[in-house]
């Protein structure tokens, strides 16, 4: 399986270490995951090296041979945003996260996709991710 995975990145880095640590579980049990850079402290000073054009030609490619998408939707990102975008368009997989705890709101543009389009979305708290991972790609 391959496995797209998006969190913010302009939008801010706060989550990083959640995402590596999503990443990790991805990894260990559901397959290869193509955007491992997005886990990566150094991510941000890595694009500004590639440059913009170059970083969407990277992504969408990445995209395009990915089975399904997760996405981190906390932290707002209009990157995010619209990888989510393209991936319904491509009619990938889609499982978006969000942490209602956090004290966001998360976009209707995202919320209102559940259950549409092949997209799921679901509040998690803590450590329970790997529980809706899990029921995810058992139906995946």
């Amino acid at each position: 399986m391959k496995i797209y995975f998006c969190g913010s990145i302009q939008g801010g880095r706060q989550d990083a270490e959640l995402y590596a640590t999503i990443i990790d579980e991805l990894k260990s049990k559901y397959g290869e995951v193509l955007t491992e850079f997005v886990g990566s402290p150094t991510v941000e000073q890595d694009e500004i090296e590639l440059g913009s054009k170059e970083v969407h030609q990277l992504c969408l490619t990445k995209l395009k041979s990915a089975n399904v998408l997760i996405a981190e939707v906390t932290q707002p990102s209009l990157g995010v945003g619209y990888e989510i975008g393209r991936a319904v368009g491509m009619d990938k997989k889609i499982l978006c996260l969000f942490r209602p705890n956090s004290g966001r709101k998360l976009s209707s543009m995202i919320a209102g996709l559940h259950d549409s389009h092949n997209v799921t979305v679901k509040n998690y708290d803590g450590q329970d991710f790997k529980d809706i991972l899990k029921v995810f790609f058992t139906m995946s």
